[in-house]
């Protein structure tokens, strides 16, 4: 896969540009505790097994199927949103970045518009992308609550790009359904001894650096 094919190309954030899986996993861990080791467990595999699903997905989702209460109210969803965020901006913000992710932001930038689709709330998103100095790279950054494929629907659309010649690189298999239904290329990224996520025939990486040239 030659870098130099593509006309743009769409990251997914956490995993992809940032080492951050493992901290949105532990953060989960740490925001469902108090309801004892069944269900954080539950919590952790749901969560691993739908990276790039939205949090406040997430967070209904576990209301019903793994606590039996009611559907959460704005107000409780809105607390719940308040203290993940407390738990994982910060260190996000601190993180290593994904081995080459940097450098082919920085190389490719030059080249070609450059864009994010996260499941992260974007407006916490577009903080963290400018803490870590990456904002001036990137013509648009996206994310939830709209939908990843939404999201790359809309990114294709407002910049006029060619899905045949946008690759796409993510490391959840959203992503490459998301990908998929816009008919976008797709590089998977999966972290050195984390099963993988992707169909067989998806290429897989276990960093960006084979990609800078």
């Amino acid at each position: 896969m030659q870098i130099t094919d593509w006309q743009a190309i769409i990251f997914d954030f956490d995993g992809v540009v940032a080492e951050s899986g493992k901290i949105k996993t532990q953060a989960f861990a740490d925001l469902y505790h108090e309801y004892g080791e069944e269900v954080v467990a539950a919590v952790v595999q749901h969560h691993n097994q739908n990276g790039g699903m939205s949090r406040y997905r997430k967070f209904h989702y576990y209301q019903q199927h793994f606590l039996a209460k009611p559907p959460l109210t704005p107000v409780e969803e809105h607390a719940l949103d308040l203290r993940f965020s407390k738990l994982v901006v910060e260190a996000v913000i601190a993180v290593d970045a994904v081995l080459g992710a940097n450098e082919l932001i920085h190389q490719q930038a030059a080249r070609i518009p450059l864009f994010v689709a996260s499941g992260t709330p974007e407006t916490e998103l577009k903080i963290i992308v400018e803490k870590r100095g990456l904002a001036p790279y990137f013509k648009e950054v996206r994310g939830s609550p709209t939908l990843k494929q939404t999201l790359v629907a809309e990114i294709l659309s407002a910049h006029h790009l060619t899905p045949e010649s946008t690759l796409m690189i993510g490391d959840a298999l959203v992503d490459y359904e998301s990908a998929h239904a816009n008919g976008l290329a797709f590089l998977g990224r999966v972290y050195p001894g984390d099963p993988n996520p992707f169909p067989a025939h998806v290429k897989v990486v276990p960093d960006l650096c084979t990609l800078v040239n």
